[in-house]
């Protein structure tokens, strides 16, 4: 089943949206995060993507205890990122309730502690490809690497991660569509699961993605928040 899957990013304690990353441009779609994913949970999401956006440019943990909020308040799976660079940082995240663990700066930087976490915390690290122009990028997106997407793709396979969230940032939050090639290309990369993000403006642009072949899903942010995309219209659509 191809998921639709929606983001909730917190930033202060509420529920905002970046525009390509940026900390100085974002909008806020709701002050209570909490209820922001009851509200997709109710409406049928099998899984929700939360991002603790303070602690992926501090690079710890900031809103761990809204995060810990969302998780108790759900029954629906909830993968979480941001921050997550030490391995006692997982697994509080993963003892709070966390089905999945994201890892991106890190795994990134230190294939030792990729495959080290993969393993200690098996099936329940997910590997955040986040780049740019194909290349890695970092620290809250502010720190570019010579480092090729489908190279970590390759390192996270080996590693044994669960899944891939594959983000072009050039288009995250922009409404202007998704990369369709560079995400299929991941997708061929890859054994394991893929999530694309970023991009999405449209039902149409979700159906694209639906049609690249082996994908598992999509995040969704700010399409859902605009109303650009309706989420039960989109589960509808690729159902």
């Amino acid at each position: 089943m191809f998921e639709i899957v929606p983001a909730v990013d917190v930033k202060g304690g509420r529920c905002v949206r970046l525009r390509q990353g940026r900390a100085e441009d974002e909008t806020v779609f709701a002050e209570d995060p909490v209820s922001m994913a009851r509200r997709w949970e109710a409406a049928g999401a099998t899984r929700l993507h939360v991002v603790d956006l303070d602690g992926a440019f501090e690079g710890r943990p900031v809103q761990a205890a809204v995060v810990h909020e969302i998780i108790r308040a759900l029954a629906i799976p909830v993968q979480v990122g941001g921050g997550l660079r030490e391995a006692a940082q997982i697994d509080a995240m993963l003892r709070a309730g966390a089905r999945w663990a994201i890892v991106g700066t890190r795994a990134a930087l230190d294939p030792a502690f990729l495959s080290d976490v993969c393993q200690r915390f098996r099936d329940r690290v997910i590997v955040g490809v986040d780049a740019s122009g194909g290349r890695v990028a970092v620290d809250g997106w502010t720190r570019r690497l010579d480092l090729e997407a489908l190279q970590l793709v390759r390192e996270a396979i080996r590693a044994g991660a669960a899944a891939i969230v594959y983000t072009d940032i050039a288009r995250d939050g922009m409404e202007t569509g998704p990369s369709l090639s560079s995400t299929a290309a991941v997708v061929r990369e890859a054994s394991i699961p893929v999530f694309a993000s970023g991009g999405v403006s449209s039902l149409d642009d979700i159906r694209d993605l639906a049609a690249v072949p082996g994908l598992a899903g999509v995040v969704v942010g700010r399409a859902l928040y605009s109303g650009a995309v309706d989420f039960s219209r989109a589960r509808a659509a690729v159902s």
